[in-house]
């Protein structure tokens, strides 16, 4: 089954994922929303208090991120578009750490945020069971009312400036006063005038603010919301899927059913059902944002609407398997859509070092000992292949570092990597030797190794033990050190040197007629 099979057939005729993903780069995104920090903390219950009958969490760590609307920008950096992002925010501690922490992300993301020093910026805390990824309790601090008339004005005028930059607007609408109805009146008719899509992420029951929306993604509590009955039933969700759509006068309408999947209605076309991706959900928060994020962006980019909400489906996958507010990057996208022929290799790849932190947690509780290689792999050739069986030979689960197209391109040289990082670690995951293979950008994978902590290091025998990276690491730790005898005449550099002697030139001819 090829990749655009598995993927689904665009209305207008086929259309080429691979190609598509290479132009999300290029693009920009204008979002504007409700800011929040997002904090989770995690730890065991393992009894109830004296005090009152609810669990005691015995808290082991913590972990703050940007939330609400800022999630959205926060994934569209993270597929690698750019977004400027317009919100309102206090004059306090969650707004300052929100301000540090969107200039941060790789300078993706240009925030334009207004300062309202009569409003609380929103924080919320989940504590969360980590042993069975339950949330135990949520504690929210917030301010509600409508932006004052003078963040309204600021808010507009961002958006305005901001709308021939960008191919897609996303209102992400967490109903904390940001988007008021004048303010999203002003953005839907400009972008309306300019021709720039508006994905609206709703909130509340009167749908009629978002008039002229091009697509709205409503969950099924909302649409029974907005449509003023229940909805349960397939029919009753198509049925107001499209009542919804004439509200709205939008193009479409994708109805989002958590485990259920995804309903999309669009104006002059059957209704279609996208089932969700078997997966093992840890946390659902976000989830909706990084949808939003994958649809504006595919939307700013002509793509058909079955075919960018497949592509959110996909993404929505990737995040529920992850813990906390969490993002998915392109090539996560990729490889959830890769044929399913595909999908045994690819679920060893990492690109997310928090996936990383989970299986190595998983392995160490079922006392499993772990080790780790690394390198370019570019040509897969014998050496490498005895380097691997030996390192997996010597550990219960083998973890392999590869370098990045950067950072190989920086070890050796213009003309490499022959193969780009995708292709170099599906063909490593696909070996039986590999359990994980983890993309880093560095140089060199000492940071990596200190996020393993292997109890066992594997290297070629080029290398003396005192010349290994990460070596006082793992020995520190009671690791151990292997260097593994290299097969002679291969290398991937011999390889591409034989390759270029062996391409002779045309000989030249001694016939005077072509002389």
């Amino acid at each position: 089954m090829n990749k655009i099979a598995r993927f689904g057939r665009a209305a207008a005729g086929m259309f080429d994922f691979e190609e598509a993903l290479k132009l999300v780069p290029k693009q920009t995104i204008l979002c504007i929303g409700d800011l929040m920090l997002d904090s989770f903390v995690y730890g065991d219950v393992t009894r109830i208090s004296p005090e009152a009958p609810t669990p005691i969490l015995a808290a082991k760590r913590s972990t703050t991120e940007i939330g609400g609307a800022g999630n959205v920008a926060r994934n569209i950096a993270a597929l690698g578009a750019r977004c400027i992002f317009v919100a309102v925010i206090g004059n306090d501690e969650a707004g300052l750490a929100l301000t540090n922490a969107l200039a941060k992300l790789d300078g993706l993301v240009t925030p334009d945020l207004v300062i309202d020093t009569a409003r609380q910026t929103t924080r919320k805390v989940r504590f969360v069971s980590e042993h069975h990824s339950t949330h135990l309790l949520r504690a929210d601090w917030e301010t509600t009312e409508p932006a004052s008339a003078q963040s309204e004005a600021a808010v507009i005028g961002y958006a305005e400036a901001a709308l021939p930059q960008v191919g897609a607007v996303v209102l992400s609408d967490y109903a904390k006063g940001t988007l008021t109805p004048r303010i999203i009146r002003a953005v839907i008719d400009a972008a309306r005038r300019l021709g720039k899509p508006v994905i609206v992420d709703p909130k509340g029951h009167d749908y009629s603010v978002y008039r002229g929306a091009t697509l709205i993604t409503p969950n099924r509590k909302e649409l029974a919301a907005a449509v003023h009955r229940p909805v349960t039933t397939e029919a009753e969700i198509v049925a107001a899927a499209a009542e919804l759509a004439r509200i709205v006068e939008s193009e479409a309408v994708l109805v989002t059913r958590s485990e259920e999947g995804m309903t999309l209605h669009e104006q002059g076309r059957a209704p279609v059902q996208v089932p969700a991706y078997p997966v093992k959900v840890r946390d659902v928060s976000g989830a909706g944002d990084t949808v939003a994020a994958v649809l504006a962006v595919l939307l700013a980019m002509k793509t058909p609407y079955e075919l960018a909400v497949r592509a959110a489906n996909a993404a929505a996958a990737v995040v529920v398997g992850k813990r906390g507010t969490a993002t998915v990057s392109l090539a996560e996208l990729r490889g959830r859509i890769l044929p399913a022929a595909s999908l045994a290799p690819e679920e060893k790849i990492v690109f997310d070092w928090a996936m990383l932190d989970e299986r190595l947690a998983q392995w160490r509780r079922h006392g499993l000992r772990i080790g780790f290689t690394n390198g370019c792999f570019d040509l897969l050739h014998r050496g490498h292949i005895r380097l691997l069986a030996e390192a997996r030979a010597a550990c219960d689960r083998l973890v392999v570092g590869l370098n990045s197209d950067a950072s190989t391109r920086r070890l050796k040289g213009k003309g490499r990597p022959i193969n780009p990082a995708e292709g170099r670690a599906e063909v490593l995951a696909a070996l039986e030797a590999v359990d994980v293979v983890v993309l880093f950008e560095e140089d060199t994978p000492l940071e990596l190794i200190k996020r393993v902590r292997p109890a066992v290091l594997v290297k070629g025998a080029d290398y003396r033990r005192e010349e290994v990276v990460g070596r006082e690491v793992v020995e520190a730790a009671g690791g151990d050190i292997i260097l593994v005898d290299l097969v002679p005449g291969h290398s991937t550099t011999g390889l591409v040197r034989r390759s270029a002697e062996s391409v002779e030139p045309p000989a030249r001819s001694t016939d005077p007629a072509r002389s």
